[in-house]
């Protein structure tokens, strides 16, 4: 089993939203490497952080667990949608998503101004924290996982 942050701006989608459907596709992702992670690594039955990002208080919201492995993105395909990518061929898909489904919301969320407390310790090697990182997914060793679940505790 792997450990992923995915990034949503809630006013998008969050993770109270999430709650109330129990099971999304995670699509729209339109870059290639967030693309990768999804298509090629992620696994049923990962464990995801749910990331508040571009909003008062961004942080980590919650918990939630990959349901279905990457299949082709059909936003993409479609002319309506506002992740339409014209090059995107569903013969030959260029984006993928993968469902993601409800496990619980942090009583309170573990911000990124915590966060960065533990730049220097337990978080020094977290890529949310690193300079320029913009990905919206991204992947958590076991012992970040585990040291993020107890700052949400």
């Amino acid at each position: 089993m792997k450990f992923w942050l995915m990034k949503s701006e809630p006013e998008e989608f969050g993770i109270e939203d999430l709650k109330r459907v129990r099971t999304e596709p995670w699509d729209g992702v339109r870059n290639y490497q967030a693309r990768n992670m999804m298509r090629d690594e992620m696994k049923k039955g990962d464990k995801v952080f749910f990331y508040h990002s571009n909003c008062d208080e961004p942080g980590v919201y919650g918990v939630m667990r990959i349901k279905r492995e990457a299949y082709p993105d059909h936003t993409a395909f479609d002319p309506d949608d506002k992740h339409y990518d014209p090059k995107s061929d569903p013969d030959n898909p260029r984006w993928f998503m993968v469902d993601v489904g409800y496990v619980r919301k942090f009583k309170q969320p573990v911000t990124l101004r915590t966060m960065r407390e533990y730049t220097e310790t337990e978080l020094r090697d977290l890529a949310l924290l690193r300079r320029g990182n913009r990905l919206s997914i991204m992947p958590v060793t076991p012992a970040q996982w585990e040291f993020i679940l107890g700052l949400a505790k």
